[in-house]
């Protein structure tokens, strides 16, 4: 029997990945899309069913579907370098007045140690932006 634990083998894959994105839902895409674009992303190409959207190096796909359970338990993680600057651009920009009904809430240090600022966006999607700067 080995001590070997799964992480430290070895594993050969047929190809190398080259990328890993997810698909993000949208209920209405024009008004998914707006929030996104307002909160500082961009959109590398879109069509009536998908958009590919970027933040820095970082990409996803939000698609035109909608179901209510699988929106409410969707989530993403943002890691970013300083939430507190997040926070602001968030308040400055006014996305809490100019989508009603989105969740907001300001950072707060969660119990493993990460600070989190949550967001959902139109869809219910929650984001999770997050730091590592303990105060």
């Amino acid at each position: 029997m080995s001590n070997e634990t799964s992480h430290e083998v070895t594993r050969v894959l047929p190809s190398p990945v080259t990328n890993l994105m997810a698909f993000v839902p949208a209920r209405d895409p024009d008004v998914a899309r707006q929030f996104y674009l307002d909160l500082g992303f961009t959109i590398n190409w879109s069509n009536e069913q998908i958009a590919e959207l970027q933040i820095g190096s970082f990409r996803f796909l939000l698609q035109t579907f909608y179901v209510a359970e699988h929106a409410g338990n969707f989530m993403m993680s943002l890691a970013v370098e300083d939430a507190d600057l997040w926070w602001e651009h968030i308040q400055r920009i006014g996305l809490q007045q100019k989508y009603k009904g989105i969740m907001c809430k300001p950072l707060q240090m969660q119990p493993w140690g990460i600070r989190v600022l949550y967001l959902s966006d139109p869809t219910g999607v929650l984001w999770h932006i997050t730091d590592l700067r303990k105060s």
